[in-house]
């Protein structure tokens, strides 16, 4: 009688989407992402807050400065998005809504800073229509 091979062990491969996280994982990740992006982000700010202090009135210095803060917030809400992607793919639900919390707070912060930014920098009025011509009489009626 020939007795069957037995069968080889399943081959266990990585693959973060095949089973949920870890509650106890997944909150403490969570927590520990948002606290560490909340301390870049304020120390981040505030270097730049001090460079336009210290430009002590050097224009352009001071744009320099708040231009790059401008953009340096936007590739960091890119950064928070890519991470609530990946937490999303590990099936973290509590990473993913502190990651989305966290979004949303920069992109408020980002959208703040843009309209302060825009009203300190006023498009230019348009040009006056070729048919206009000024009136220097005082009385307000000219021909």
């Amino acid at each position: 009688m020939t007795s069957a091979l037995p069968e080889p062990p399943p081959r266990r491969t990585w693959r973060p989407w095949s089973r949920r996280t870890s509650l106890g994982q997944d909150v403490g990740v969570g927590i520990l992402l948002f606290i560490v992006e909340a301390a870049v982000f304020v120390a981040v700010e505030f270097g730049y807050g001090m460079e336009v202090w210290a430009a002590q009135g050097h224009a352009e210095q001071i744009e320099a400065a708040r231009l790059a803060g401008l953009a340096w917030t936007q590739h960091f809400l890119i950064a928070t998005l890519v991470l609530a992607g990946l937490a999303l793919l590990s099936r973290a639900p509590w990473t993913v809504l502190s990651q989305l919390l966290a979004a949303g707070a920069v992109a408020a912060l980002l959208t703040l800073a843009q309209h302060d930014y825009d009203r300190r920098h006023p498009a230019p009025l348009p040009p006056p229509n070729p048919a206009y011509t000024p009136c220097f009489s005082g009385s307000g009626r000219c021909n």
